[in-house]
């Protein structure tokens, strides 16, 4: 057996202890396009909404079904650089074009190997924040940018089913 296919499978065994991905090496595609490497990424999520009913003969108990579906706002951090990349994008949506793209959160290994990625289906940004600046600081120029979008999805490298 491959040794991929041996590690996928002693991942589906219950009791085997497998390391968990780092959360610092990712980076963001806008289409085909690798748009960076971020500082932070937070936000990524969904929620289905609750719906509660009762049935008149159910006395007091309250039943709960599945109801409407939302995605929450992407926030990403970034080092300010001479690429006016994001920036361009956030502008068309100023101007009121409609410019939805579709982006993938890419999670990174250590030798920079693609092992997860989070689909964001006809995403656009909604606000962008300017580098905070300080005379005295030695901090690095960080932006942030939010993003949302209509759907989402999650998968293994490049696509393949899993993670």
């Amino acid at each position: 057996m491959p040794q991929d296919a041996t590690d996928q499978a002693a991942q589906k065994q219950t009791g085997n202890y497998v390391d968990p991905y780092a959360a610092y090496n990712f980076r963001m595609e806008v289409g085909k396009e690798v748009a960076g490497y971020f500082t932070e990424c937070s936000g990524l999520g969904a929620r289905v909404e609750a719906i509660q009913w009762r049935a008149g003969d159910s006395g007091r108990r309250v039943h709960r079904l599945p109801g409407r579906l939302e995605y929450a706002d992407v926030t990403l951090r970034y080092g300010l650089t001479a690429s006016t990349h994001l920036w361009d994008w956030f502008t068309q949506v100023m101007q009121g074009k409609s410019d939805r793209r579709n982006v993938s959160i890419i999670l990174l290994d250590n030798q920079d190997q693609e092992v997860l990625r989070w689909n964001l289906y006809d995403a656009w940004p909604v606000e962008w924040l300017g580098a905070p600046l300080d005379a005295l600081g030695k901090e690095v120029a960080v932006e942030t940018m939010t993003l949302v979008y209509e759907s989402l999805d999650r998968s293994g490298p490049q696509g393949t089913q899993g993670g």
